[in-house]
């Protein structure tokens, strides 16, 4: 597991942005969900970084990374490290929140962007309709609004193993570590603080518009919604292609590494 004295520091017009830095070749830039940070990858950084350079950040407001004092986007985060790097382009590959990050940057700044893997994820309007995500939305939210830190991690947590299946079905490490990361990034933040994120505006509208190659990678057992939106998002891009990973839900890269590893090498393989 990396620690924090590997992170490098890009001063932002708003605050230092952390991110890991490591290998060398070809670069990958890694975006993790939403209330975690760059150690959600750590499964994934020594395989890619044999041979690419990886870079894994931690998005604003999460991990090691400054909170928003100020409007943002993190797509315009993303782009503004890449520069100050003189990096790129980069194939982006986003989790969730960070699917939702990387297929805003491929619009936003195209010519920063070799291609795109978007995981548990489709464009940036996609609402879950479904009443098992939709009930834990509803308790993180009753439980964040009541200051009640221990009820809402016991609701995030169980995105993890997802509708039908229960924690003790899945790898007790994984569990710890999405609630340790969670628990930090909770620790950054106050009860009813101002929220400054700026959507991307249209971006399924504008999907047709991306000509970099995407790949959709996801848990066979994410809601039918998900996946659904994944394969049009897919099917809507130029050069887009879908890989489900059976078995697993929102976080493939945790509980089938060598799967998502494998898949995702495939796929830097071919462009």
């Amino acid at each position: 597991m990396m620690n924090a004295s590997d992170l490098r520091f890009f001063p932002s017009a708003d605050g230092d942005l952390a991110y890991l830095d490591t290998g060398s070749g070809d670069l990958v830039v890694l975006v993790h969900s939403g209330f975690v940070d760059h150690r959600l990858w750590h499964a994934q950084i020594p395989a890619l970084a044999a041979g690419h350079r990886v870079i894994a950040l931690d998005v604003r407001g999460h991990g090691s990374s400054a909170n928003a004092s100020k409007p943002f986007r993190w797509a315009d985060d993303v782009a503004g490290l890449l520069r100050h790097l003189d990096a790129g382009p980069a194939v982006l590959v986003g989790l969730s929140m960070g699917g939702l990050v990387v297929t805003n940057t491929v619009l936003e700044y195209p010519d920063l962007v070799r291609a795109v893997v978007t995981c548990g994820a489709a464009t940036g309007e996609f609402q879950y309709t479904d009443p098992w995500t939709r009930g834990i939305q509803a308790e993180m939210a009753r439980a964040l609004a009541a200051g009640d830190i221990e009820g809402w991690l016991e609701a995030f947590e169980q995105v993890l193993p997802g509708p039908g299946r229960t924690a003790d079905d899945v790898d007790q490490d994984s569990l710890r570590l999405i609630r340790d990361l969670a628990r930090g990034t909770l620790s950054k933040h106050t009860p009813g603080e101002k929220d400054w994120f700026v959507p991307v505006a249209d971006t399924f509208a504008r999907a047709a518009d991306i000509t970099a190659p995407l790949l959709t990678l996801n848990g066979g057992l994410e809601p039918a919604d998900m996946l659904a939106a994944a394969e049009r998002l897919a099917a809507t891009v130029r050069d887009g292609r879908s890989e489900v990973v059976d078995g697993v839900g929102h976080y493939p890269n945790l509980e089938k590494p060598e799967v998502f590893n494998k898949i995702l090498l495939d796929f830097l393989r071919t462009l």
